[in-house]
C-alpha cells in the first residue's frame, strides 16, 4: 500500500457522519499526515463553522483540521498580504470550485499535498488541477464511490434528518438538537407551554427541578441548593439529549435560578453565575399576562412582576434574541412555531 506524506480530504461536513468518518480513516491509514478542509457557503442550519470545528476537532483529534469561513478566510488573507476573498457559493460550477482550493492551498494554507481522497466524481480533475498548480503530482485516492460501505451522504441527511440520525457520531447528533429554553416569572405558563410543545413535536421536555427539590426539602432552601438546581438542571437536559429528535424543550435555565439567588440571598456562587451563561438556540420569554396561580410553591403576583422585569433585563444586557410568547396556551404554541424549523435548511448567505 502507497503511503503519501500529505494527504488532503475536503468537504462541507455538513454535518459531520459516519461517511466522513470512514474516509479520513481510510486516508489516514495511507498518510503520514492528513489536512482535513471544511467550508461551506452559504452553510446549513446547525452546521456552522463553530460546530464543524468543534466535530472535527473531536472526532479527529491527531488529525490537522482547518475550518474556514469569510472571516477566518478574510483575516488569513490580509496575514499574508493577499487581496481579500470570499468562499466560492457552494452552487459555483466544479472548474471554479477547484481554482479556489488550488488557491487556498499554495497561497493560504501553503500546503501542497500528496494525494487527495474523496468519494465524489470531482476527484479525478480536481486532482489534476492541484497537480498543475503545485508542479507536481497529487494522487487521486478513490473510497467507496458507490456508498455501499457506509450508505449515507450530508444530502440525504438534511433532506432526511430523522431517518439518518443513525449515522451521526452522538456528540454531532446532540449539537444538532434545537435547544429551546422558556423563561419568565412564576406562573408564567412555561410548564404547561413546555408540555404542550413537547406533545405538539414528539420531542422531550425538561421539568424545572427547583420545583423537585422544593418539595423535598419541603419548602427550605439554602444558598448552596441553589448550585445543586443549576447543576442537575444542566445535568437532566444533557441525558434528555438521547432521546431527542430535532429540538429539546427546557422549562428554565440557570439564568432562572441565578435570579432567585440574588433574590435570596443577594449574591450567587461563581459557578452558578457561570452556568447561567449558557445559550439555547431559541429563548422564549413567557408573559405575565394572566390571574397569578398559587401552586404551594410559588411567592405572589409582585414577585412575578419582578422576576419578569429582571428576566427581560437579564436578556437584554447579554444581547440573546428571544421571542415574546403570550396569551392563551394555543397562542402561545402559534407565535413558537414559526421558530421551530423541521430540518437543517441552508443558512442566508
Amino acid at each position: 500500500m502507497t503511503t503519501y506524506p500529505l494527504g488532503l480530504v475536503v468537504g462541507k461536513f455538513a454535518p459531520l457522519h459516519a461517511g466522513h468518518e470512514a474516509l479520513v480513516a481510510f486516508a489516514a491509514a495511507r498518510c503520514e499526515r492528513l489536512l482535513v478542509l471544511s467550508y461551506t457557503r452559504p452553510g446549513f442550519a446547525g452546521c456552522g463553522a463553530a460546530a464543524r470545528r468543534a466535530w472535527l476537532a473531536e472526532r479527529f483529534p491527531t488529525h490537522d483540521c482547518v475550518v474556514i469561513d469569510d472571516a477566518w478566510l478574510a483575516a488569513a488573507c490580509a496575514a499574508r498580504g493577499l487581496p481579500p476573498q470570499r468562499l466560492p457559493r457552494d452552487d459555483t460550477d466544479d472548474a471554479t470550485q477547484q481554482r479556489f482550493l488550488a488557491w487556498l492551498l499554495d497561497e493560504v494554507l501553503q500546503r501542497r499535498p500528496d494525494a487527495m481522497f474523496a468519494s465524489e466524481p470531482y476527484l479525478e480533475p480536481c486532482a489534476q488541477v492541484l497537480s498543475e498548480r503545485f508542479g507536481q503530482p497529487v494522487a487521486a485516492v478513490g473510497f467507496d464511490r458507490q456508498r455501499r460501505a457506509v450508505p449515507v451522504s450530508g444530502t440525504r441527511l438534511r433532506a432526511d434528518p430523522d431517518g439518518w440520525r443513525q449515522w451521526l457520531a452522538p456528540s454531532v447528533q446532540a449539537s444538532l438538537v434545537q435547544r429551546v429554553c422558556l423563561l419568565g416569572g412564576e406562573s408564567s405558563g412555561k410548564t404547561s407551554l413546555a408540555a404542550a410543545l413537547a406533545k405538539a413535536y414528539g420531542d422531550p421536555w425538561v421539568p424545572e427541578y427547583g420545583r423537585e427539590l422544593w418539595a423535598l426539602r419541603q419548602g427550605r432552601l439554602d444558598e448552596a441548593d441553589l448550585l445543586l438546581i443549576a447543576r442537575e438542571q444542566q445535568a437532566r437536559e444533557e441525558r434528555a439529549l438521547s432521546s431527542a429528535r430535532r429540538r429539546l424543550f427546557c422549562d428554565t435555565s440557570a439564568l432562572t435560578t441565578l435570579c432567585y439567588s440574588l433574590e435570596m440571598f443577594g449574591r450567587t456562587a461563581p459557578e452558578l453565575q457561570a452556568r447561567a451563561e449558557r445559550r439555547y438556540d431559541l429563548v422564549v420569554l413567557c408573559e405575565p399576562d394572566f390571574a397569578f396561580v398559587q401552586d404551594g410553591t410559588r411567592r405572589d403576583a409582585a414577585f412575578r412582576a419582578r422576576q419578569h422585569a429582571w428576566t427581560l433585563e437579564a436578556l437584554q444586557q447579554r444581547g440573546w434574541p428571544f421571542i415574546r410568547a403570550a396569551g392563551p396556551l394555543e397562542e402561545r404554541l402559534r407565535s413558537v412555531a414559526p421558530h421551530l424549523p423541521e430540518g437543517l435548511s441552508s443558512e442566508p448567505d
